[in-house]
């Protein structure tokens, strides 16, 4: 670690494999605010609560929603009244004070002083450097707020129509200052009426992001990108159909990723990707890209989709960031019943890659926090889950997360029994030790055979510690080589065994 400019930060690369934690910044302070009785910025949060954040195995913090937000957006956000109405099922009545705007309608990447501003954060970095942690923060790169100073003085930075296009899509386009902007947007959703879009073919945009993105960089250890993929050339036109104009020689990352290494060389670079278009960001030079079909098949798939994806994602799957929840998503513990949650979450630790946990789902949290307010709702733990992260810690410190050598299972059934199909099955080694996860990924009891990756099991007896269930056997390794070790788990259960010779 080096010192700079007074404060303490990480100077050395990042783990092959990170566990990173994100909190609302806004809504956390707030809650702390509340707990104490005073007013607690970036600079003012108490030792213990970095404390405990220190002890929950983490990497990273990824502080979302640091930068100055617009007020243009909290004004809109406060006069929809879909979200007056989604609010207040949670929070009862609603203060005006309490809706600041979304925090990916940047006005200005200088953090807020209601937060404690840049030198609160430069506090908040020095207290988790201290404590071994790095600092994540967001960059957007696809938009501005309607409120940016580029508005005034740079409009060519971003995506213009004119008066007709505003008559006939008033959802699509804002006029400001005498001119007609694009609203920034995803092709296949309705634009971001908050956001301006854009113009990622103009040069001038370019050199500017670059400089905003270094800005960045010297506050934090690593960027989570925003919409990493709406920045691609072929994405941006099929988006805007030519109204961009023709691509620059280069694509945008191509152009900035390298530039920016050159100044910061160890930064972490986090894609936020979707539409199988991971791999391509990848190798545009991404330290990691969300692997959000990993979270869709936990929640809504069976184990054979699961196991098709680590199939699929294996050449590149330690460079995929994986998650149960995100601020984006609702929460493991509404959409999940606990048996469910539990096997998810442990196929989640158990599986190679970055893994993102979110502030809230380790006690179980139910409600969503709505990324335009500065406040959360008030929400009792439900135990059975803090148990189970609990416990996820608890192995984190031995088997977690799988640093060796990791391999799918082969898993074998019998002809008039086929619920071995629900079961997955990996194995693993970390530090010089063995571990093996199978759990059952169904609502229905299942059986089957599993066999394990190491010839060497054959010629001695082996013991199977579960460290999930306590119990421990004893198994003659070449019949679990030949024949396979068998297996019976009731719906959403699991084992996660400690191998070693007997």
């Amino acid at each position: 670690m080096q010192a700079a400019e007074g404060s303490l930060c990480f100077s050395g690369v990042w783990p092959s494999q990170p566990v990173l934690y994100e909190i609302h910044t806004w809504a956390w302070l707030e809650e702390l605010s509340l707990k104490l009785g005073r007013s607690v910025a970036l600079d003012s949060v108490p030792e213990e609560e970095w404390d405990r954040l220190a002890a929950l195995g983490l990497d990273g913090v990824w502080l979302m929603g640091v930068w100055e937000r617009s007020p243009f957006s909290a004004s809109m956000a406060w006069e929809d009244p879909g979200l007056r109405k989604e609010w207040e099922e949670d929070f009862g009545s609603l203060k005006r004070e309490w809706v600041v705007g979304s925090p990916y309608s940047v006005r200005s990447y200088v953090v807020d002083q209601r937060l404690g501003g840049p030198k609160g954060l430069a506090v908040a970095r020095e207290m988790l450097a201290r404590r071994g942690l790095r600092l994540v923060l967001d960059y957007v790169p696809n938009h501005v707020a309607p409120d940016h100073p580029w508005v005034r003085e740079h409009p060519e930075y971003l995506l213009q129509g004119d008066q007709k296009e505003l008559e006939r899509e008033p959802s699509a386009f804002l006029g400001i200052q005498g001119r007609v902007f694009a609203c920034g947007r995803d092709p296949f959703f309705p634009p971001w009426r908050d956001t301006l879009q854009v113009n990622v073919f103009s040069p001038g945009f370019r050199e500017a992001a670059l400089e905003t993105l270094k800005g960045i960089a010297d506050q934090c250890d690593g960027l989570r990108c925003d919409m990493a993929m709406l920045l691609l050339d072929r994405v941006f036109q099929m988006t805007w159909a030519g109204k961009a104009g023709e691509p620059l020689s280069q694509e945008f990352w191509v152009q900035i990723i390298p530039a920016l290494r050159r100044s910061h060389p160890h930064l972490l670079l986090l894609a936020e990707v979707y539409w199988g278009l991971e791999e391509e960001l990848l190798k545009l030079g991404f330290d990691l890209c969300y692997d959000k079909v990993f979270y869709d098949r936990l929640l809504h798939d069976r184990a054979q989709s699961l196991l098709d994806h680590l199939k699929k994602t294996s050449p590149f799957q330690q460079k995929l960031l994986r998650f149960l929840e995100n601020h984006d998503e609702k929460r493991a513990a509404e959409v999940l019943p606990p048996p469910r949650h539990r096997a998810a979450a442990l196929c989640l630790a158990t599986v190679p890659g970055a893994k993102l946990y979110h502030q809230g789902q380790w006690e179980g949290r139910r409600k969503r926090l709505p990324i335009q307010l500065g406040c959360a709702p008030e929400e009792a733990a439900q135990e059975e889950i803090k148990e189970l992260y609990r416990k996820i810690l608890e192995l984190s410190r031995r088997a977690l997360p799988p640093t060796g050598m990791w391999r799918i299972c082969h898993i074998m059934g019998w002809p008039d029994n086929l619920s071995f199909q629900d079961l997955l099955a990996w194995a693993w080694e970390r530090r010089g030790e063995r571990f093996a996860f199978v759990v059952n990924f169904s609502d229905g009891p299942a059986q089957a055979m599993v066999r394990f990756p190491w010839d060497d099991l054959a010629g001695s007896n082996w013991f199977l510690e579960d460290l999930l269930g306590g119990e421990t056997y004893r198994r003659d390794g070449s019949k679990m080589l030949s024949e396979g070790l068998f297996v019976d788990l009731g719906p959403w259960q699991a084992h996660m065994f400690l191998l070693y010779k007997a």
